[in-house]
């Protein structure tokens, strides 16, 4: 199985995807999306994780997150959110195994409206799976938490989001993202669309191809996309086979394998 994109580069803006093992809903009774919710604060608390957006799903989770100078804060957060979560689930289902996939993915998304479109499509989630008709219906999200701050235990960084947003406070950014999710409902916001969540990078022409030059080496072999007058920097699946003679090479085709080049 090709292993998920992770890279780091400091002050950049990213949204993490990570499912559950073989696509389970182990996430399925609402004490455990509880509990991620709680372990992400611990890890706001504990590293300093600046969180812009969250959404706990039946069977997977996403998060939208700005990097520190730090490289460790990061995966060393999802450590402890994903671990703490799997260790109780498991031990309170008297369960072993895998509780998450292999790796988690993030893609590097541009402040600005690009990050827009990106907090709307978390937002609608739920509303695109049909468990729910408006966001604000779920609980395991941060559209609530931006609308309905709680006065204790915070997550959602309200004032960088506004910033990274453009807006000039926290009250302009609740209006606009409930404008933004509605404005998205009307359009195309209840639609699956793989750049937010299988992508390197979403943003303009300049973003992606900056990206590029910071990742370097890791960004060889990726493709720049055209996709709703967005620029993508898309993962490629390279086939990989083994060198075969003459005698074994007609079976070839069925001995390749797609390889994920990202380290």
């Amino acid at each position: 199985m090709p292993r998920a994109n992770r890279h780091h580069i400091s002050g950049f803006v990213w949204h993490i995807t990570h499912r559950c093992h073989k696509k389970k809903f182990l996430l399925r009774f609402p004490r455990d999306r509880r509990r991620w919710i709680h372990w992400l604060y611990e890890a706001r608390k504990r590293y300093g994780l600046c969180i812009l957006n969250f959404m706990v799903t039946s069977n997977h989770i996403h998060l939208l997150v700005v990097d520190g100078d730090d490289e460790e804060i990061i995966p060393r957060s999802l450590q402890l959110v994903e671990g703490r979560v799997a260790q109780e689930y498991n031990h309170r289902k008297d369960r072993t195994g895998a509780f998450w996939e292999d790796r988690y993915h993030a893609t590097a998304v541009q402040s600005g409206e690009h990050l827009v479109r990106c907090m709307s499509y978390i937002d609608l989630n739920m509303v695109r799976a049909g468990a729910v008709q408006h966001p604000s219906e779920w609980e395991f999200c941060g559209y609530k938490s931006i609308q309905n701050p709680p006065k204790r235990y915070r997550i959602i960084d309200r004032n960088r989001t506004a910033e990274l947003l453009g807006l000039n406070s926290v009250e302009e950014l609740a209006e606009q993202q409930r404008d933004w999710v509605e404005t998205a409902m009307k359009g195309d916001g209840n639609v699956r669309d793989s750049k937010w969540t299988e992508s390197i990078a979403v943003g303009d022409l300049t973003f992606i191809k900056d990206t590029m030059a910071l990742l370097g080496a890791k960004a060889m072999y990726r493709e720049i996309t055209k996709e709703d007058g967005i620029s993508v920097l898309r993962e490629p699946r390279i086939p990989y086979r083994s060198s075969f003679d003459p005698k074994t090479g007609p079976l070839s085709p069925e001995n390749s394998y797609f390889w994920d080049i990202t380290s």
